[in-house]
């Protein structure tokens, strides 16, 4: 029986919620993230993040490229305010720039970025194919898409055992986020079926990992999907 979607809220914006997601373990997952996301081509100058969170991946980002610019995008009060934080620590107030905005119905041009890149918003909103569609009229033609999100484990067992593996030694409160994020991803067939009806090839997403799913796609040239 395959495990079925659980909603978890859109917008984590408490400040038990922000500081404990911004202290988890993420610096494997996020340097990962940012190295896939360059060797997938050039990535140009100008790139939206999309859902941005805590700003963790932007500022990893621009340790590694030091040409780009980022405007990092979430709705969640406080969890831009630790990520304003983050980007004055790291020293990249010139070079990443945060706005409180859905990522639903996004308030820039059409064409205006290099590249578009996501970690982990998709689990967390109801009807996500919004966010694609957005994503997409934002990025010029032959610019990149780079998403990366959970992928929903096949049982409660599966849900288990990931939560042990991968948040044992996180607190109560965060594991239980991080179980609530898995039972909330889409399965790899879900986004798969979603790229498929933008227009995309279903191989332009993958399993890249036990627990995440990776989208990399570029924008027509000649018409948009």
């Amino acid at each position: 029986m395959v495990l079925e979607r659980v909603l978890e809220p859109e917008v984590m914006d408490s400040y038990e919620e922000a500081r404990d997601y911004d202290s988890m373990g993420h610096h494997a997952v996020n340097t990962l993230f940012v190295q896939d996301f360059l060797k997938a081509g050039d990535v140009g100058l100008d790139i939206l993040d999309v859902g941005t969170g805590t700003a963790q991946i932007p500022v990893e980002l621009c340790r590694h490229n030091d040409r780009c610019r980022v405007i990092a995008i979430d709705m969640a009060v406080h969890m831009l305010d630790l990520a304003r934080f983050n980007i004055e620590v790291e020293g990249f107030t010139q070079r990443i720039f945060l706005q409180q905005i859905d990522a639903k119905n996004m308030e820039f041009e059409t064409d205006m970025f290099d590249s578009v890149m996501s970690n982990s918003i998709i689990h967390h909103i109801a009807e996500p194919l919004a966010v694609l569609q957005e994503s997409i009229r934002v990025t010029r033609p032959g610019g990149l898409l780079f998403f990366r999100d959970l992928m929903r484990p096949a049982s409660l067992e599966e849900v288990s055992q990931l939560v042990e593996m991968y948040a044992g030694e996180e607190n109560e409160h965060q594991k239980q986020m991080f179980d609530d994020s898995l039972r909330a991803a889409l399965s790899l067939d879900e986004i798969c079926d979603m790229v498929v009806s933008l227009g995309f090839e279903a191989d332009t997403v993958q399993a890249t990992s036990d627990r995440h799913w990776t989208w990399l796609a570029y924008i027509p040239t000649v018409e948009k999907c």
